[in-house]
């Protein structure tokens, strides 16, 4: 069962502004083949928007056209947003592999908040955002 947190603090709207400005490699860790998935829909977008997305499954070889990874550490490039498109409960991990290769943000989708993982993120000097779409964001700016 899954425990649905409420953010206990966020990136402002101006860090989010520079943010999607300032990025352009994103991992989507839980990233699906499944066309009708929130993932696939949002990492659709992103990469018909200019950035460069490094989907994140250990299911799949290969979605959108881009080869899939198992994880975050066998991505051979420099990611600058680990974006999170999976369970509250594997937040954690994920978190503790963002920060071993040093991303500058991590994003949990919306509906997804790990307040002591985001802590932990932050305590690295990583900006997190939580429960928030990437997709609604960039429409916004």
């Amino acid at each position: 069962m899954s425990l649905c947190e409420f953010p206990e603090s966020n990136a402002t709207s101006e860090e989010i502004r520079e943010i999607l400005e300032n990025s352009k490699n994103i991992a989507v860790v839980g990233l699906s083949q499944d066309t009708s998935k929130a993932s696939y829909m949002v990492a659709k977008y992103l990469k018909e928007n200019g950035y460069r997305i490094f989907p994140v499954n250990p299911k799949y070889d290969e979605i959108l056209g881009e080869k899939c990874y198992g994880d975050l550490k066998s991505i051979p490039e420099k990611i600058d947003i680990v974006d999170i498109f999976r369970k509250p409960e594997a937040v954690p991990a994920i978190v503790d592999e963002a920060i071993e290769i040093k991303v500058r943000i991590i994003w949990m989708q919306l509906g997804i908040a790990h307040n002591a993982a985001a802590e932990k993120a932050r305590e690295q000097g990583i900006c997190v955002v939580m429960s928030k779409c990437i997709k609604i964001e960039h429409l916004r700016k």
